[in-house]
């Protein structure tokens, strides 16, 4: 099964910080999925086992949802204040859930973790 866009986008993010590298293609993504554009305020959770291992919650919905998940994604991973950094291994072990805070009501999606 294939992940979504968007939390393929936030897994993209995680993996950014690891590489030391950017390798997002904002401009593309924005082409061909217009609605990142959007503002749309969002919250990224990973767990590990089941345990709650890292949490962001936009604070504002001035920022795209694009940049709402790229950053999201990498402050739950390496700057969520209640647990530890995130490691590789936890990484490739953990299941990503996103929360799109839309005007109909809330939407969640999950990925479950890379290596179980």
């Amino acid at each position: 099964m294939s992940r979504s866009v968007l939390l393929q986008l936030a897994r993209d993010s995680i993996e950014e910080v690891f590489q030391a590298q950017r390798t997002i293609d904002k401009k593309q993504l924005l082409e061909e999925y217009p609605l990142l554009n959007e503002t749309i305020p969002i919250s990224i959770n990973l767990y590990m086992e089941k345990e709650l291992k890292g949490t962001y919650t936009t604070q504002s919905s001035e920022s795209s949802l694009l940049e709402n998940i790229i950053i999201g994604a990498k402050k739950a991973a390496f700057e969520d204040k209640s647990s530890e950094i995130l490691t590789t291994s936890e990484y490739l072990s953990s299941e990503v859930e996103l929360i799109l805070k839309t005007p109909d009501g809330e939407m969640s999606e999950s990925d479950p973790a890379i290596i179980s």
